[in-house]
């Protein structure tokens, strides 16, 4: 064999390697799904898919946002929180200002709220993780001390009206599944076509490499902070239209949730490396075990201790690549 000929095999096995490990989720998603359709009579089926997409909704908003605050290197433990927050304002605002008012107002809250997160864990500068889980209990007490600790609902002429985000809309989708799918949408465009989504890369790979070379990394963190925060408003409202209501223990640990399906979908923990349509292939595999079980009957128990060999797998599968991988 020719040197030249060494020379091309070698990038070609790695692409096939890098190839293998950027669609192993795919391949682990469709063996799930062809083992519940030969073991039910249920799972293909048109009303069941819409009912997927329907119960991956807030968890595919949250993970999405997670995607882009991992990817730059940092966690965000307060979304849930800004969830509850930016619902209740928003259920407070339809009382008031009507229905759009309230989701308008709820999304800015949100992306404020958001800000703020950014603007104090990069202002601080302590550990994103310690950092969140501080904001995220604050925004918890703040949602009580403005509720009282009572669950506040729009009126009852506004309900039906408030209520629509679990209206069948594309293809028979809730209006809420479509909103989830469309973010996932324009936030992987957003990161894998634009300069932004570019400086989310460098930011994660090399905090102080991307300093050098002229990011304002504090910028790019506050930004997808913002971003994050915007998302957990939109999934608040499609939680809120669906219970009719908000109160402070919205989606309490969903968060956890959300950062699972991303670590799942083989997003790198470390920073730098992932992609949009991996998460987004995460939450679907931790969507259709909890559909698979109910359809197959079993003691939803077992579904954690599922759900936690995948994370423990998906992370230690991450190490393994990154110690691998060459500088």
């Amino acid at each position: 064999m020719t040197t030249a000929s060494v020379a091309v095999s070698k990038p070609a096995e790695k692409k096939f390697k890098i190839n293998i490990k950027d669609f192993g989720i795919l391949f682990g998603l469709i063996a799930i799904m062809l083992f519940l359709t030969l073991n039910t009579g249920t799972f293909l089926t048109g009303r069941n898919f819409i009912n997927l997409f329907d119960q991956a909704a807030i968890v595919g908003l949250l993970a999405a946002a997670a995607t882009l605050c991992i990817i730059s290197g940092v966690f965000d433990l307060s979304s849930t929180a800004t969830l509850a927050v930016s619902a209740i304002a928003g259920v407070m605002i339809t009382q008031h200002f009507g229905v759009a008012a309230g989701f308008i107002g709820a999304l800015l809250i949100g992306a404020a709220l958001g800000t703020v997160t950014g603007l104090t864990v990069v202002g601080t500068k302590v550990n994103s993780f310690i950092g969140t889980l501080a904001v995220s209990i604050i925004y918890r007490g703040l949602a009580i001390v403005i509720t009282g600790g009572a669950i506040v609902a729009p009126f009852p002429e506004q309900l039906f009206a408030f209520q629509t985000w679990t209206w069948p809309s594309l293809f028979g989708l809730t209006a809420g599944s479509v909103l989830m799918l469309a973010m996932t949408a324009v936030l992987g465009i957003v990161l894998w076509r634009t300069t932004f989504g570019r400086r989310i890369y460098a930011v994660g790979g090399n905090l102080e490499a991307a300093r050098l070379s002229g990011i304002r990394t504090g910028t790019i963190h506050v930004a997808v902070y913002a971003i994050s925060g915007l998302c957990s408003a939109m999934a608040g409202m499609i939680l809120a239209s669906r219970a009719g209501s908000a109160q402070p223990a919205m989606a309490i640990g969903v968060e956890l949730t959300a950062i699972a399906a991303v670590v799942i979908g083989g997003t790198s923990i470390l920073g730098g490396q992932g992609a949009m349509w991996r998460a987004f292939a995460g939450v679907m595999i931790l969507t259709v075990i909890s559909n698979g079980f109910n359809l197959l009957h079993w003691d939803t128990t077992y579904q954690q201790v599922v759900t936690g060999v995948l994370i423990l797998v998906a992370v230690a599968a991450d190490g393994l690549f990154f110690r691998k991988a060459p500088r």
